[in-house]
């Protein structure tokens, strides 16, 4: 059995689609849903990795989507599972340049250290740059 994905950001649908397997991670931590999953509503956290992948078992099981999101929400009811994200770019779009950017001036504005960490825009930028595959 499958799951019926969507990613959805406040003006568009990003993805959606189906997979046997989605990966997020919560405020609570690291979530795999599978069909069968109970109902659950979590909040992503903040520059979370969103990974949907295809059906266990497969023989090559990998990837479908990669995604980075910068916050939002995840809904399982019913083998259906909503990523609800405020902000949020698809692998595939993702210009590395452009992330590293972004990621070098949230590292600037912040300051110190330890503000670093707890930038939003610092954590969306590495997610991005982890969907893409780079190192951040």
């Amino acid at each position: 059995m499958t799951l019926h994905v969507e990613l959805l950001l406040p003006d568009r649908k990003l993805w959606s689609g189906e997979a046997g397997l989605v990966i997020v991670k919560t405020l609570d931590g690291d979530i795999g849903v599978q069909s069968g999953h109970s109902p659950v509503f979590g909040i992503l956290y903040p520059g979370s990795l969103v990974r949907i992948r295809e059906v266990p078992g497969n023989d090559s099981p990998g990837d479908v989507v990669r995604a980075a999101v910068r916050d939002g929400f995840l809904s399982v009811t019913d083998d259906r599972v909503s990523i609800l994200a405020s902000v949020g770019q698809l692998a595939s779009d993702i210009d590395v340049a452009v992330a590293r950017a972004d990621l070098g001036a949230a590292t600037a504005q912040a300051g110190s250290p330890s503000a670093v960490e707890e930038s939003a825009e610092f954590r969306y930028a590495r997610a991005r740059l982890r969907a893409a595959g780079e190192q951040a």
